[in-house]
């Protein structure tokens, strides 16, 4: 046994070295760049697209967000206009039922004047039937016992005066 002597070391080295040469006859480098490639192109695009998401999504919310604001002030502008149109309508009613309770104070105090102004005048005209009655009945007697008296007396007394 002379010579040259072929051990594992060696067979695994040329088996190796064949692999290699195989690989790179195959163009294996070059499939895995292109694979790798194509990947990196793919992963580049999702996270584009990821990206183009996350900003149409963060302008939607902006969006949304300026909607929100919008009805919340257009909703406490209604609160207020409601608020002040019913501190309005009871301003008016108040006002309207003070005037309907001054009406019906006046047209009492006019219909309760009217009364007492009637009562005054029948009690007026009353006292002067009474007074024209009771001078009638006086005079009736006095005149039924001086009526001679007094005729006499009062021709006398017209008589000087217009002397």
């Amino acid at each position: 046994m002379g010579g040259f002597e072929f051990d594992a070391a060696f067979w695994a080295t040329i088996a190796l070295v064949v692999f290699v040469g195989v690989v790179l006859y195959l163009k294996v480098p070059g499939m895995l760049t292109k694979a790798l490639d194509t990947r990196i192109k793919v992963i580049s695009d999702e996270l584009a697209e990821a990206e183009r998401l996350r900003m149409e999504a963060k302008f939607l919310l902006e969006e949304y967000e300026a909607k929100r604001q919008a009805a919340t002030k257009e909703a406490d502008s209604i609160v207020t206009a409601a608020r002040e149109e019913a501190f309005r309508l009871t301003a008016e009613a108040k006002t309207s039922l003070e005037a309907l309770v001054a009406r019906r104070t006046k047209t009492v105090e006019d219909k309760i004047a009217q009364a007492e102004s009637q009562a005054l005048a029948e009690v007026r005209a009353r006292s002067a039937d009474v007074a024209v009655e009771a001078a009638r009945l006086v005079l009736g007697k006095q005149m039924a016992s001086k009526g001679d008296t007094l005729i006499d007396q009062a021709i006398r007394d017209v008589g000087n005066k217009l002397n």
